[in-house]
């Protein structure tokens, strides 16, 4: 047996299909065993391996163990001479496994190697190649200064980014997201440390590999698409403690006392930077909206009450009572803040009918409440009119202005037509073309072109309007949609690969089909 291959399925079931559809395709003449260990799916992934994968060797954990636990468990019963642990949220080349099998024989001191990753967008993900996360490393990389000088040897150690990422190369750290590993390397360090739940284990695993005398390669020529966060997600706070408690427990294990101090401070003041300033950024990105609203319309309120005294009440020998500017107009301001609030109009995406909707039922509450007030304490009706028509001026002009300038989070709703453009052979295009159209947003156009260079789907793009590409996986090889998803990246237009024989279509952290419980 010459590769076992072990995949740890969370949740993810259609990116473990899409997965396993492209490792299918790339075991053609290797002798290869593939595990799945499922850790207490609830999303119907074991009945699903059961159904469409009879081939595979199913674990089927009643808990979820974690990624180190359920790794091993199959690496206990792996034959091959290399184990490649795989995540499921990947994609594979056709001819990625013989590309890995030769290297590894061909260099007798690699104990592993890892490839050549982009994420769904085509970008390169860093993380295909990194350092030891040493006290400076981390250092570096926790307080920015590997992103402000990339092609330092010493700032840039992180990711080592001033590496060439074309080319191949000894690295100390490799992803655990693709991790074709010596099986007599296992043999001789371990295996994965348990200690880890998740994140960090595979940091451990490379730094034993090297203290045991072999070399970790980082091999360009195969590459792979890492979906990346599809079993967690990243960016949030529960996510920075755990990653950077991982990075404590290697600290402690590897380094002596001096650095693993030094090292655990520094990883326990960038858990408390990160989760600040997650929390700030939360708290401003739900704040920023509301308080600009507030701002301008109580500045604008300010000047039509002004305005309608010096020229309207001032005539009747009358004026606003100084409470009514600090009081009464922060009063309506409110009501209609909460209606807007309470009829989602600061829900993302942005719908002007749901803004409307609560400016106009914050009016007739306001309204309704000046009805009810005695003749002493009520105010202008004019003013509160026209204060709801400046209103509603003020948060459409907003919300329009953050959608025109492209703001992140703050584009309307269904905004953007959908223009596809499905590159397959036709039968598979119509097939395509049919889920493309399930949903609330239907695409205004679809073009159908079979597998052709990049420079002509970007001339197609240009020359259409396309801003959604989809790949029929059946009729165009993986290695043609990464090559096309790395030279195409620059055309802003979003990627979606649609899996042979099923009913969805999968791009970065999104899932369009017609099987229950898909994402629409």
């Amino acid at each position: 047996m010459q590769l076992t291959i072990i995949i740890v399925n969370y949740n993810v079931k259609h990116f473990l299909v899409q997965c396993l559809q492209s490792v299918q395709k790339a075991i053609a003449g290797i002798k290869v065993e593939v595990f799945v260990v499922d850790n207490a799916s609830s999303d119907g992934s074991v009945e699903m391996l059961k159904e469409k994968f009879p081939w595979i060797n199913l674990i089927a954990n009643t808990e979820n163990v974690g990624f180190s636990c359920a790794n091993n468990q199959a690496i206990k019963l792996a034959k091959g001479e290399f184990v490649l642990l795989l995540n499921p949220d990947t994609l594979v080349e056709e001819d990625a496994f013989v590309k890995c099998v030769d290297f590894m024989k061909q260099t007798p001191d690699a104990g592993a190697l890892g490839v050549k990753m982009i994420n769904g967008n085509g970008e390169f993900l860093p993380e295909s190649k990194r350092a030891l996360p040493i006290p400076s490393v981390a250092f570096y990389k926790i307080f920015g200064l590997a992103k402000l000088f990339p092609r330092s040897k010493k700032f840039g150690s992180y990711h080592l980014t001033y590496l060439d990422n074309n080319k191949t190369q000894s690295v100390e750290v490799l992803s655990g997201a693709f991790m074709f590993i010596r099986k007599k390397v296992l043999d001789d360090i371990g295996l994965l440390d348990e200690t880890f739940f998740m994140y960090g284990e595979d940091i451990d695993l490379s730094y034993r590999i090297i203290k045991a005398g072999y070399k970790n390669y980082y091999l360009p020529d195969s590459q792979i698409i890492h979906y990346k966060g599809e079993s967690t997600k990243k960016g949030t706070i529960n996510y920075v403690v755990v990653f950077y408690k991982a990075m404590q427990i290697f600290a402690k294990k590897h380094f002596t006392n001096k650095k693993s101090f030094l090292l655990t401070w520094i990883l326990n003041l960038a858990i408390w930077l990160r989760a600040s300033l997650a929390i700030g950024k939360r708290v401003l990105a739900s704040l920023l909206l509301p308080i600009l609203d507030i701002a301008v319309i109580y500045g604008g309120m300010i000047l039509l009450a002004l305005y309608w005294q010096t020229t309207v009440l001032h005539y009747r020998g009358s004026h606003f009572p100084d409470y009514y500017f600090y009081l009464v107009i922060p009063c309506y301001i409110a009501i209609w803040i909460i209606s807007v609030a309470i009829n989602k109009g600061y829900k993302k995406p942005h719908s002007a009918s749901k803004t409307n909707r609560g400016i106009i039922l914050g009016t007739i509450v306001i309204l309704l409440i000046y009805a009810l007030l005695p003749e002493t304490i009520r105010f202008s009706r004019a003013v509160t009119v026209f204060g709801a028509v400046w209103t509603a001026i003020t948060m459409n002009g907003i919300r329009y202005l953050f959608h025109t300038f492209k703001l992140k989070g703050y584009q309307y709703a269904n905004s953007q037509k959908r223009r596809i453009l499905i590159i397959g052979n036709l039968h598979e295009n119509e097939r395509v073309a049919l889920l493309a159209q399930i949903g609330s947003q239907k695409p205004e156009i679809i073009y159908f072109i079979q597998d052709v260079s990049s420079s002509e789907i970007k001339d197609y793009i240009k020359e259409n309007k396309v801003n959604e590409l989809i790949f029929c996986s059946k009729d165009v090889s993986i290695k043609s949609i990464i090559s096309h998803f790395t030279a195409l990246k620059t055309c802003m237009v979003s990627y979606k690969i649609a899996p042979e024989n099923e009913q969805t279509i999968i791009g970065s952290r999104s899932v369009q089909g017609v099987e229950p419980g898909v994402i629409i």
